[in-house]
């Protein structure tokens, strides 16, 4: 986070729990981190997460990375 985000934009990180088609604020705050880019997600845009691995997606390719990188071509769940 720079000086200008600091005093104008993303104050803290929002800690979330994720269900399906919404989540929980656990800890108050204006965004989450997307755990496949590090990039910050105001909690107005974010649209991707996943439940099983609790975590924040910026994208939908984000997502799927991750979703391929937990689901080896073959793997049976």
């Amino acid at each position: 986070m720079n000086r200008i985000e600091k005093f104008f934009g993303l104050k803290s990180e929002a800690k979330l729990r994720y269900l399906d088609g919404e989540f929980e604020v656990a800890a108050p705050g204006d965004f989450v981190r997307c755990a496949v880019t590090g990039q910050m997600i105001p909690l107005t845009d974010l649209k991707y997460w996943s439940v099983d691995a609790q975590e924040a997606y910026a994208t939908a390719e984000a997502s799927l990375k991750r979703y391929l990188e937990t689901h080896p071509v073959g793997q049976q769940d």
